[in-house]
């Protein structure tokens, strides 16, 4: 006879990047599973599923894992990260505002603030293709990526997890749909890439559209927001405070440059509460 489980879950969004947050073994998120619940017709509908583990080490609160809506498991999500952080600040995990989590990409500092904005330190800014990975000879500043039957201009940068992102006239005509999955799945990143679509309108403010690696443009991307400003920043374009305004809304990160960590606020707010059975 088969037996069903019952999971809770709470369903939170940053900027409508939006994620269901299990407390639940990860072993029981296989590919088919979390491609089911993320359908948004038949199932609970998300982004990326966020599974809450207990904390492997004394100085943190959780251990979490993330999960693209195609199953894919990945390293990192600056969004997730901040309704993460929002979740446990709620439980009163949060000492004065503060509280450090784990995960994949490693640990992650983050502060509650007010207004129900809360920031996440992302750590380390990474250019070296190693670390996306990314196929190249060597570190550049900028590449060349032949792609959908034309020649584009990337920035590479690992944010805890690959990032790609070219600059664009206007967001508003990017031809993200069919240039972002043919560079995703371009064989120079053997395990996918987030691709990022960047408008610079000053030194402070950018627009971006991101096109994520497993799940399609969503509505906001935080660590594509984290890459796209690092990439600006090197190429001379951007200060260290920039506004990030995305289709859900606005983000703002701060980076003092190489050798400092990456810093993404934004708003994270809680959706509902539910279960499903498995």
């Amino acid at each position: 006879m088969l037996r069903l489980m019952r999971i809770e879950f709470t369903k939170m969004h940053g900027l409508g990047n939006d994620f269901a947050v299990f407390d639940a073994p990860a072993v029981l998120f296989e590919g088919a599973l979390v491609r089911r619940l993320s359908h948004r017709h038949t199932g609970i509908g998300f982004d990326q599923a966020l599974v809450l583990e207990p904390p492997r080490r004394a100085d943190t609160a959780v251990f979490y894992r993330i999960f693209n809506a195609d199953g894919m498991e990945v390293e990192q999500c600056g969004n997730g990260a901040r309704c993460i952080a929002a979740l446990l600040a709620g439980r009163g995990l949060a000492r004065s505002g503060a509280v450090t989590m784990d995960s994949p990409a490693g640990l992650i500092r983050a502060r509650t603030l007010e207004g129900g904005l809360v920031s996440v330190d992302m750590g380390l800014v990474r250019f070296d293709p190693r670390s996306l990975p990314f196929d190249a000879p060597a570190e550049t500043e900028r590449y060349r990526l032949e792609v959908a039957g034309g020649s584009i201009e990337i920035g590479a940068v690992s944010i805890g997890n690959p990032h790609a992102v070219l600059e664009v006239q206007s967001v508003e005509t990017a031809d993200v749909q069919r240039l972002g999955p043919a560079i995703e799945r371009h064989p120079r990143f053997p395990q996918r890439v987030n691709a990022g679509f960047m408008q610079v309108v000053d030194r402070s403010h950018i627009r971006l559209r991101v096109f994520e690696r497993g799940a399609g443009e969503t509505l906001a991307c935080g660590t594509g927001a984290c890459a796209a400003v690092a990439v600006g920043r090197r190429w001379g374009d951007l200060d260290g405070d920039v506004h990030v305004s995305v289709r859900g809304g606005e983000l703002r990160v701060n980076w003092d440059g190489p050798g400092e960590h990456i810093w993404l606020t934004g708003p994270a707010e809680v959706s509902f509460a539910g279960h499903v059975e498995v």
